[in-house]
């Protein structure tokens, strides 16, 4: 192999490793009948003229297994985080007590959990397309040093450690969408 042309294979281990990252928020904001504090991260409030994550207005906890609370900080945001919360799709029904908002985390019936893991799929699809995207990228950066001078041993090289970088991270995304899925699926 010769030393003069090579790709950039720690750009793509990021970027790979960037949908891997995604995958795994989008998982937190799946319900599992568990209370947890980022569940509510894809939330959005319409506080002072933009949109605001919860955590910015207010301060999230779990202080019992199934409950989770807002302490809003501005007394004139409780509607709006209120109505966010009833408003994101996520199922809870928010309980106000002056400035704190409680969120009873109910029990899922197996319909809903066997929804969630259809969702957890469609998740982790769409983060192995972004993988294959990745892919698609190295192996034009090899085309196009192989158009300027790239040896055929070279190329092989390169489409070899470019493939078996996506293998190793479409198995990743694998194992974290059976690990949610079951996760979902836990009574």
């Amino acid at each position: 192999m010769s030393d003069d042309i090579e790709i950039d294979t720690g750009d793509l281990t990021r970027r790979m490793e960037g949908a891997i990252a995604a995958l795994r928020t989008e998982f937190a904001s799946l319900r599992t009948g568990r209370a947890s504090a980022s569940m509510l991260e894809p939330v959005m409030v319409d506080a002072y003229g933009q949109k605001t994550p919860i955590n910015q207005v207010g301060t999230v906890n779990v202080p019992e297994p199934r409950m989770v609370t807002i302490n809003v900080w501005d007394k004139g945001l409780v509607n709006k985080v209120e109505k966010a919360i009833r408003e994101s799709g996520l199922g809870i029904n928010p309980q106000l007590n002056g400035t704190i908002i409680m969120l009873p985390i109910p029990e899922l019936n197996e319909e809903r959990r066997k929804e969630l893991t259809k969702v957890a799929s469609q998740y982790a699809e769409h983060a192995r397309v972004a993988v294959r995207n990745v892919r698609r990228d190295g192996m034009d950066q090899i085309k196009k040093a192989k158009a300027d001078s790239m040896s055929e041993d070279d190329q092989k090289f390169w489409e070899s450690e470019v493939q078996e970088l996506t293998d190793r991270y479409i198995k990743a995304v694998d194992e974290t969408l059976e690990t949610k899925q079951a996760e979902i699926m836990q009574v």
